[in-house]
């Protein structure tokens, strides 16, 4: 156990905390709490597997809890990992802003957060911040994009959740390749906030008031289905249609012939990697790391859709 989680455990608080604790410790080595948004969407389904399954290769006892982009609920569940007595929170967070507060919280009652696929806006109160280099991953999405449109034609920008930095960054990937080339014409950029529904939705009317679109470039592989699935109902399976994430159901669409290309970001083993700085840290102390680190993005297409499972390569 941590020795600066002494400092804030006592009375009534120190003996549930710490009979908490020891029930985990008789089982393995500690508790490491797993947070993450909805499972409903797969890219964080597999953040919290494949953080699980390390945790428990390490001999860490886990508990998975989801705050479904709800800052106030991500709040709620610091409190229940603080009052399990958790070693480590692995986080992937409901807000760049509202998420800074808690994990202070979360650091004064000496428990580390390791954070994964969104950056917080604040710098030494995290231990780790493992992200995605979106903008890398953005430009190699939007240079495919370009490529397929032959450079010229209207298309549609989906965009996810404002508060979510990622998305900003994203954009700005897009544009900054995109842009370079004038006969490409945005008739229209709006916000499906990472929802299939609401991609599906967004797309019916966007497709009304814009015919003649050639492409739609998407923040992320859940609205990239689901601006699939709206063209297809209209019988618009020309369009062009590029994602981000590298799911497996983007990758069956594009085996299909559907959904054009998306973009890699390996969620399974950025939530392994951070188990395992979490372990390094609870062990010594030190992760020996930067706390902000970047992995690089990798374009999946037909000539490698087929190597693609679970947000990872096979070869």
């Amino acid at each position: 156990m941590n020795t600066n989680r002494r400092v804030f455990v006592s009375g009534l608080a120190a003996a549930v905390t710490l009979a908490s604790t020891s029930i985990v410790r008789a089982q393995g080595k500690g508790l490491i709490a797993i947070i993450t948004p909805s499972h409903d969407n797969p890219f964080f389904k597999a953040e919290a597997v494949g953080a699980e399954a390390r945790a428990q290769e390490l001999g860490y006892e886990t508990i998975v809890l989801v705050h479904d982009d709800d800052p106030n609920k991500q709040s709620e569940l610091f409190d229940t990992a603080i009052a399990r007595g958790a070693d480590a929170i692995v986080l992937d967070n409901a807000g760049a802003d509202a998420t800074v507060a808690v994990v202070k919280r979360a650091l004064d009652a000496g428990i580390p957060s390791f954070l994964i696929d969104r950056e917080i806006k604040e710098s030494g109160i995290a231990i780790s911040q493992i992200v995605s280099n979106n903008y890398q991953g953005a430009q190699l999405g939007a240079e495919e994009f370009v490529t397929i449109m032959g450079e010229e034609g209207n298309y549609v920008e989906l965009l996810g959740r404002e508060a979510d930095t990622n998305a900003g960054i994203r954009s700005s990937g897009y544009h900054d390749i995109i842009d370079q080339y004038p006969d490409l014409v945005m008739v229209a950029q709006q916000s499906a906030n990472w929802s299939q529904t609401e991609a599906f939705e967004k797309m019916e009317s966007i497709l009304q008031a814009n015919p003649d679109i050639k492409g739609v470039i998407c923040g992320n592989d859940t609205m990239a289905m689901g601006a699939w699935a709206a063209l297809e109902a209209a019988g618009r399976n020309e369009v062009i249609v590029v994602g981000f994430d590298g799911s497996n159901d983007v990758r069956d669409s594009i085996l299909a012939g559907g959904i054009k290309a998306t973009v890699l970001q390996p969620a399974y083993r950025q939530a392994q990697i951070a188990v395992e700085q979490a372990d390094q840290y609870i062990q010594t102390g030190s992760t020996g790391l930067q706390e902000k680190q970047l992995m690089d993005c990798v374009l999946i297409n037909s000539d490698n859709a087929a190597d693609l499972e679970t947000f990872a390569l096979s070869s």
